[in-house]
């Protein structure tokens, strides 16, 4: 079982976590999550996963080089994303790097922090679908210890500005 979250607790502040990745729509949740910290008092903490695969130890060399061009551009997203966030009014978000499967790295996030009060994520609105990272979560909302707001990919800031 999780531990109790301590968002509104004294001494606490609530936090949003959002998952900056390489969607097409990961601006939105980005918007929606730095409104709703303006609105709300809290803080944003900026997820990137990089997701990895098995690697064959007679590659290592090539796999750590891998691994730093991936660093580098999670890097860059974060950075692109804690612009996004200054333009509306949010300073120093924090910045989390995990590796591996996406939908644990953001269970491990929520769980090594207890003041994370929402996940926002932002849906695709194309035929294919929402995305593969909102299909799997969705798939196991019930294990998330945390309220999950899904920001339509299609919405326009003015749109998100009214809802958040």
């Amino acid at each position: 079982m999780a531990a109790q979250r301590q968002s509104y607790q004294t001494g606490h502040a609530p936090k949003g976590l959002v998952v900056v990745d390489d969607s097409a729509e990961w601006d939105r949740a980005i918007r929606y999550a730095g409104r709703w910290a303006l609105r709300s008092g809290g803080r944003i903490v900026m997820l990137h996963v990089i997701e990895t695969e098995d690697q064959n130890q007679q590659w290592l060399g090539v796999a750590d080089l891998m691994r730093a061009e991936a660093q580098d551009e999670a890097n860059a997203a974060l950075d692109q994303a804690a612009a996004m966030l200054g333009v509306i009014g949010i300073s120093a978000p924090e910045r989390v790097i995990r590796e591996g499967d996406p939908t644990t790295q953001i269970l491990a996030t929520i769980e090594a922090d207890s003041d994370i009060a929402l996940l926002v994520l932002a849906a695709n609105s194309g035929p294919e679908g929402p995305g593969p990272l909102v299909t799997h979560v969705t798939k196991t909302i019930g294990a998330f210890p945390v309220p999950l707001v899904i920001v339509p990919g299609d919405l326009a800031d003015a749109d998100i500005d009214a809802l958040s």
